[in-house]
């Protein structure tokens, strides 16, 4: 068997949010939030995910939405490219989707918590090396809670996560290894053969659910990446390697810093002309970390 990569967004979408996917996603927001207790009873997919031709780029930031029995919202992104401003960005998708629940003339006790779970292909906080970071809002000093936690973020960085089969304890750990893993495995092992919502996770993420069509959507989807892992990688240490030499030219610290500088720059809008055909502005934008008005500049050179 093989198995699609649910760090893809078209995969992560049909495992977690299609409409059979319920039990799948209770047990997958325990595991994560919940340290694998069964808190979640139930939950509803806010517009279900169905297999259909998608373009290349998201369809929103958000991959997945629920809304858990108490009323919470909870939403799900896996990110795999470190894009610039990320951190801000999910502070600014979870502020949104909490401060959107009210219609004008709602008073603020209709307010719902909102929970933000972030599953990143990368190191978000170079200064811990716990897999799952959870923040909510504290005194500053003597660390108590802001009333009832009204907002959630939740981190989960898979590089960090190193365990093998052998070592899986918790549902919290089998859940980790399925999404940093399943691309690569053949069966599903038989440590994770106890935990029935994720034998039905690998049954939809088995290629031969899916017809040629997407496959190959799949497929495209996955060298896209990729390529933009790529781009990402080699702008970064030309970038560098530019701005050293014009700092060392310089002959003082302000040179090097403006050198720096300047040689991101060039390389940040030598990768977002490979990409004026293919991206949006404002995903050109994300992905470069130039303004949405440099993009525009470009476009029309």
């Amino acid at each position: 068997m093989r198995f699609i990569n649910p760090k893809i967004e078209f995969a992560f979408k049909r495992i977690f949010g299609s409409s059979e996917s319920k039990p799948i996603l209770i047990s997958f927001l325990n595991a994560m939030i919940y340290d694998g207790n069964p808190t979640i009873a139930d939950l509803e997919i806010i517009d279900p995910y169905l297999p259909s031709k998608v373009s290349y780029l998201k369809d929103s930031y958000l991959d997945v939405k629920a809304r858990l029995a108490g009323g919470a919202t909870v939403i799900i992104e896996m990110q795999v490219l470190n894009i610039e401003s990320f951190a801000k960005r999910v502070v600014y998708n979870t502020a949104k989707t909490y401060s959107t629940q009210l219609i004008r003339g709602e008073g603020y006790f209709k307010l719902k918590p909102v929970i933000a779970l972030t599953i990143t292909d990368f190191e978000m906080f170079d200064n811990d090396r716990e897999v799952i970071s959870h923040f909510v809002f504290k005194e500053k000093k003597r660390l108590f809670d802001y009333v009832d936690p009204e907002i959630e973020l939740i981190f989960i960085e898979l590089p960090k996560f190193n365990k093998q089969l052998d070592e899986l304890e918790t549902l919290t750990d089998k859940w980790v290894y399925f999404m940093k893993n399943a691309p690569s495995l053949e069966v599903v092992p038989q440590t994770m053969e106890t935990v029935s919502e994720i034998q039905q996770a690998f049954a939809i993420a088995n290629e031969t659910n899916l017809n040629p069509e997407e496959l190959a959507d799949l497929e495209a989807r996955e060298r896209y990446i990729l390529d933009q892992q790529g781009i990402l990688r080699k702008g970064i240490e030309e970038g560098l390697a530019q701005g050293r030499e014009e700092g060392r030219e310089e002959g003082r610290e302000e040179g090097r810093e403006e050198g720096l500088a300047l040689g991101m720059r060039e390389k940040a809008l030598e990768i977002a002309r490979q990409l004026l055909n293919v991206l949006d502005n404002q995903t050109i934008s994300q992905t470069t970390g130039l303004s949405v008005e440099d993009i525009e500049n470009l476009r029309e050179e």
